[in-house]
C-alpha cells in the first residue's frame, strides 16, 4: 500500500456511466464503477434490464442484488426471481440468461 492513503469511495447508479449490454428486444446496460484503476481483486458496477434477455457463461464469482424490479436469472433450467432486497451468488463458469425488468448492483470476484 506504501504511502497511498486507504479511502472509502461511494458510487450512486445516477451518477454511473452505462453502455448497451443486449437487446433489442428490451434494453439492457451495464455501468462497472469498480475496476482493476481502483481494485486489482474485485470488479462492482449497476445494471438497468427492461426486458432484454442476454445470454452469459459466467467469467468470475459474481453476486448480484436488487436495487428495483425483477431480475430473473435462469441456469441449469432453474429460474431464481430476485427482488429488492435480495442477493443471488453465481459461481465461475455458470451458463446463464439475464432477464426481467430491473435496476440491480453487480460484484465480481475476481475483477480483472
Amino acid at each position: 500500500m506504501g504511502d497511498t492513503p486507504i479511502r472509502a469511495i461511494k458510487f450512486d447508479h445516477r451518477d454511473t456511466t452505462f453502455r448497451h449490454r443486449g437487446g433489442p428486444p428490451g434494453h439492457a446496460e451495464i455501468g462497472r464503477t469498480v475496476d482493476t484503476a481502483l481494485s486489482e481483486t474485485m470488479g462492482a458496477g449497476f445494471a438497468h434490464w427492461e426486458g432484454a434477455e442476454v445470454a452469459w457463461t459466467v467469467l468470475y464469482d459474481e453476486v448480484i442484488f436488487v436495487i428495483e424490479g425483477e431480475l430473473e436469472v435462469t441456469a441449469a433450467g432453474e429460474t431464481h426471481r430476485v427482488t429488492p432486497g435480495q442477493m443471488l451468488w453465481i459461481p465461475e463458469g455458470t451458463e446463464l440468461v439475464y432477464g426481467g425488468r430491473a435496476l440491480f448492483g453487480y460484484i465480481l470476484y475476481p475483477g480483472n
